[in-house]
């Protein structure tokens, strides 16, 4: 597989020469400075990617071009942001980039309570505590309906924490719930988190994939004219908060996005880490079903626990079996390269790094993309990847 590294831009502290020196070939990256849903000049993509390619690298996948809110509501206004998104599309086109990943998470992107939860070694890793969510949403948020989302026996559990809370602890999870995060389009207050929410006020799950399937239908055709290959990217966590809907979570939702667009140019980024928070997703045999419409991966692990809680593991420890996952994905590269695809080549990336040794304290940090935690992600994928192809390589040899 394309071993890639994700890149915020100029601003980014890890560097694009700290990505050469991971060994990393690709970088993910997108014009991050444009959040509005306006289209993206074609001059300002062929500066970044110089930039890229000026280190030696190559900009593999657009992650992400936003979705603008009124297109998961399908708002009146949603014409013309879907009509910039299809330009935006073909600018990369005549850019020579292929591969875009996209999310439809309705107001908030990847979720986490605890940006410094303290593993063993040291280090530290990103957390969900559900407990500590369910305190903020029923008894600091309380936003309308709050309990008709949680069980009497959560609702209690929410309650006894909230008690334990003081205002510092309360203030830390609310900024890392809905202040914002790197590349996110809507930072909020409070009040102003409320409001979004409420726009949202009786869209249910069905709703909101017939807005994608809305949204595909105009983006899939441009895909195919151009040749780009889009790739929905998993919610995270993969389940309801703050009782929004939530679409792609499961294989259920994979295979209805899908059949929305029957096309190879509609395809899924496959996170094992997101799909990795519910126990029900065996991501080996989701990777064998979807294997020909997975056009990205990103590779990290979560530790479940038995309340919904989690945080993120090393890259090859926690709760999935990520080795049997790199094999899946490597036999469908195998597959596609003897079909004579042209894009048999899977691009992966590490996802969510812990924070280790010298990052540690660093007053310039995106949670989760330190630059150490993603390398020893990197070189641990790269490990099993050739230990993988050795052993291939021999039991075909055995067999001659």
């Amino acid at each position: 597989m394309e071993q890639c590294f994700r890149w915020y831009g100029p601003d980014d502290p890890v560097t694009l020469s700290h990505i050469r020196q991971a060994g990393a070939t690709g970088v993910v990256s997108a014009l991050h400075g444009i959040y509005d849903g306006s289209p993206w000049p074609e001059e300002k993509i062929l500066a970044h990617k110089s930039l890229i390619e000026a280190a030696g690298l190559r900009w593999s996948v657009v992650e992400s071009i936003p979705v603008h809110n009124s297109i998961k509501l399908a708002s009146s206004d949603s014409a013309r942001y879907i009509g910039w998104y299809k330009d935006t599309m073909r600018a990369l086109a005549r850019c020579g980039i292929e591969i875009v990943c996209y999310n439809f998470m309705p107001v908030v992107d990847w979720t986490r309570t605890d940006l410094l939860h303290p593993l063993p070694t040291g280090g530290y890793a990103l957390r969900f505590d559900a407990v500590d969510f369910a305190a903020y949403d029923l008894f600091v948020l309380k936003r309308p309906r709050v309990e008709d989302s949680y069980s009497a026996a959560q609702i209690e559990a929410a309650r006894a924490r909230f008690a334990s809370l003081d205002n510092a602890k309360i203030e830390r999870i609310e900024r890392n719930l809905i202040a914002g995060l790197p590349a996110s389009e809507r930072k909020f207050d409070r009040a102003g988190f409320l409001e979004a929410l409420a726009e949202y006020d009786g869209v249910s799950a069905d709703d909101l994939h017939r807005n994608l399937a809305r949204f595909l239908g105009e983006i899939v055709p441009v895909a195919e004219e151009f040749g780009l290959r889009l790739c929905i990217h998993p919610d995270d966590p993969a389940f309801p908060l703050y009782g929004l809907p939530r679409i792609v979570s499961t294989a259920v939702d994979a295979r209805r996005i899908l059949a929305a667009a029957d096309s190879p140019a509609n395809g899924l980024t496959f996170c094992t880490g997101s799909y990795g928070t519910r126990a029900e997703n065996d991501l080996p045999d989701m990777v064998r079903e979807f294997g020909p419409r997975i056009h990205f991966a990103h590779l990290r692990n979560v530790q479940r626990e038995t309340d919904g809680s989690f945080h993120e593991a090393d890259h090859l420890g926690g709760s999935s079996d990520i080795p049997a996952v790199i094999l899946a994905l490597l036999n469908e590269q195998e597959r596609r390269r003897k079909e004579g695809r042209a894009d048999w080549q899977i691009p992966v990336r590490p996802d969510h790094g812990h924070l280790l040794a010298d990052d540690i304290g660093k007053e310039r940090i995106n949670p989760g993309y330190s630059l150490i935690g993603r390398l020893k992600g990197l070189a641990e994928i790269r490990g099993v990847m050739h230990g993988i192809s050795t052993a291939t390589a021999a039991k075909e040899r055995a067999i001659r």
